[in-house]
């Protein structure tokens, strides 16, 4: 369907259902840590709903199952920074510069959390009601002071899977919404190596769950995805992390957008990522039709089709764009 509720504060549901668990707990987290929070102004009747008709996709666009966990934590990371609380008589600080009317999405203090790479399409009407209190602070800091507040979330563990599907796996939350179409496995040399369940369930650089083992006379090291050939349905793969064939130097990108209200001039050099929480990659990002095309100072490793590449320069996010393909 077109939506899904995270919940309704104030009518937390006890029962679960597929894929729900992840937002049912959080959105209880939520209830019981604005409760505990002194002055904090909050809609009881407010839902929170996130868009997620992008999973219907086409047969092109299924073999892009990344592309699709991405563009999910887009928008939940943007409904969650937009539906903020506010409270009274707080000093909260936007995470970004006011300069002539203008925001600038900033990166956070502690790099092991921004969240940056995830927020590049916003645009200027959307930074601006939104607030960004913690931005400044580590993740330990954060911990400190909700346990000196009293929160029983303060040693809440880290979540390290897709916070809005729940407990269960990536593989099979996609299995509900996209038909698998099942196909070889070869080489780069062309020689097959075995079965897939469906492309969508991979991603470029994936190591685990191949499942085609050692073969005799090869170099013993482990196998990598290095390109899914959608006319195919064929997945290739490559031995070893260091194979030739998981590194380009230059990419094309369409979606084009600039967080700025002016976009920069072409070419500009600036520093990009190709994935969340890589360390930025100096480059050069030219006009290429209605998108633009990037070349960067040294190869990078495993870029993919679907993800995106994210533009800075020092400490703020300029925008970012789609990846659709990778020059080797």
């Amino acid at each position: 369907r077109a939506g899904h509720q995270l919940g309704e504060v104030g009518d937390i549901k006890s029962e679960s259902r597929p894929g729900t668990l992840g937002l049912e707990n959080a959105t209880i987290d939520i209830y019981r840590v604005t409760h505990a929070l002194e002055g904090v102004e909050r809609d009881p009747h407010r839902q929170h709903e996130v868009e997620r008709d992008r999973l219907e996709l086409d047969a092109d666009q299924a073999g892009r199952g990344d592309r699709v966990l991405e563009r999910e934590v887009d928008l939940v990371q943007a409904v969650g920074e937009f539906r903020h609380t506010r409270a009274k008589d707080a000093d909260l600080r936007p995470a970004f510069h006011h300069r002539d009317g203008e925001r600038r999405l900033l990166t956070g203090t502690d790099d092991n959390k921004d969240q940056s790479y995830f927020l590049h399409m916003l645009t200027q009407e959307q930074l601006r009601p939104a607030l960004f209190p913690i931005g400044d602070l580590h993740k330990g800091d954060v911990r400190r002071m909700a346990r000196e507040a009293g929160l029983e979330t303060h040693d809440k563990k880290d979540s390290t899977g897709i916070c809005f599907i729940g407990e269960q796996p990536f593989q099979q939350f996609l299995a509900r919404f996209l038909t698998p179409r099942p196909g070889d496995i070869e080489s780069v040399d062309g020689v097959r190596l075995g079965a897939h369940e469906g492309l969508m369930f991979y991603t470029i650089g994936q190591r685990q769950g191949l499942g085609i083992g050692g073969r005799v006379g090869g170099s013993g090291q482990p196998w990598y995805v290095v390109e899914k050939d959608l006319s195919r349905d064929t997945l290739i793969v490559a031995q070893g992390r260091e194979h030739p064939a998981l590194y380009g130097r230059e990419l094309l990108a369409s979606e084009l957008h600039w967080i700025r209200p002016r976009a920069p001039a072409l070419p500009l050099r600036c520093k990009a990522k190709v994935r969340y929480r890589q360390s930025g990659q100096d480059c050069e990002v030219l006009a290429e039709g209605g998108g633009c095309r990037v070349r960067f100072d040294t190869p990078q490793w495993a870029a993919a089709p679907g993800q995106s590449v994210v533009f800075y320069a020092g400490d703020e996010c300029l925008g970012g764009a789609i990846i659709d393909s990778v020059r080797r």
